[in-house]
């Protein structure tokens, strides 16, 4: 593909879902990687827990880079110790805060998105403190879709229950879309790239100034989804839907049939062949 966006992995926290990371990774060639923010949970990160699969990850990332690819890692709120550092390029490796790329004529905006939320501009402390609670929310739920996989039955995502059913949630998420759209409107961008809210989407918003295609790349804790962009065409890739492992059918087994001896005649009788009587009234054929 032209250009990969990924976001929101949070290396470094027991949510991560790297394996199914690293699996995804080592499928795809992109020409261009983004990263938009919350790569490495700076905000949770213990020396105590960065297991092997997210190291893993970090390898597969190098190796791209390592191969020619250009990797922009943008910077979010879970890693913004790295801001600091913006503008900082070794090879293929850029760090940044935004981005702006020409894709086929078209312009398109990438930042991570927490520039719009209020309590991480205002109250870090209680953004903070959410974080911790929605890593202990998604921990209890990996514990209990083990427990209903065990017992055969569907899984089940607690935050998307919770930010389904709190209007504030849902009317949070479309103000966010919005903001980043009518701004995205007014700088007469084309496509506008977010990540930050863990909410794969892609629409097209129009207001009275113009039109332009929001899109946020989800992330790989609920949804293990990200961008694709190839050929003048987004779509959001989700693992779940595209790297479900094929389950073979089972051959269909066909009964053996002997026919009976009446069966046989009836063919005979019914075939337009033509009967060599010599040879069926011949001597050794009498018996």
């Amino acid at each position: 593909m032209e250009l990969l966006v990924l976001s929101d992995l949070h290396l470094g926290t027991y949510g991560c879902r790297a394996k199914e990371l690293v699996q995804y990774l080592k499928s795809v060639k992109p020409s261009v990687l983004i990263l938009n923010g919350d790569i490495i949970d700076i905000w949770q990160f213990s020396k105590n827990y960065f297991p092997k699969s997210h190291i893993e990850v970090l390898k597969q990332i190098l190796k791209i880079a390592m191969s020619g690819v250009p990797i922009y890692y943008i910077t979010g709120n879970h890693d913004d110790a790295l801001r600091r550092f913006s503008g900082f390029s070794l090879g293929n490796f850029h760090l940044v805060d935004k981005l702006l790329l020409d894709l086929d004529g078209k312009k398109a905006w990438f930042f991570h998105g927490d520039v719009f939320d209020a309590s991480i501009q205002y109250s870090k402390w209680l953004a903070k403190l959410g974080g911790y609670g929605y890593s202990i929310l998604i921990m209890t739920n990996v514990f209990i879709n083990f427990v209903l996989s065990k017992l055969g039955r569907d899984k089940m995502s607690f935050s998307k229950k919770v930010k389904n059913n709190v209007k504030k949630a849902v009317s949070y998420i479309n103000d966010f879309e919005m903001s980043a759209a009518e701004i995205a409107i007014d700088q007469e961008y084309d496509y506008v790239v977010c990540g930050h809210i863990h909410n794969p989407q892609m629409r097209t918003v129009e207001n009275k100034k113009g039109k332009v295609t929001y899109l946020n790349s989800g992330d790989w804790i609920e949804h293990l989804s990200a961008l694709e962009y190839n050929n003048q065409h987004w779509r959001i890739f989700s693992f779940e839907e595209d790297m479900k492992p094929a389950t073979k059918q089972p051959k269909e087994k066909i009964p053996r049939y002997a026919p009976t001896p009446e069966e046989l005649v009836q063919r005979v009788m019914d075939t337009s062949e033509t009967v060599n009587y010599k040879t069926l009234f011949s001597p050794t054929n009498r018996k």
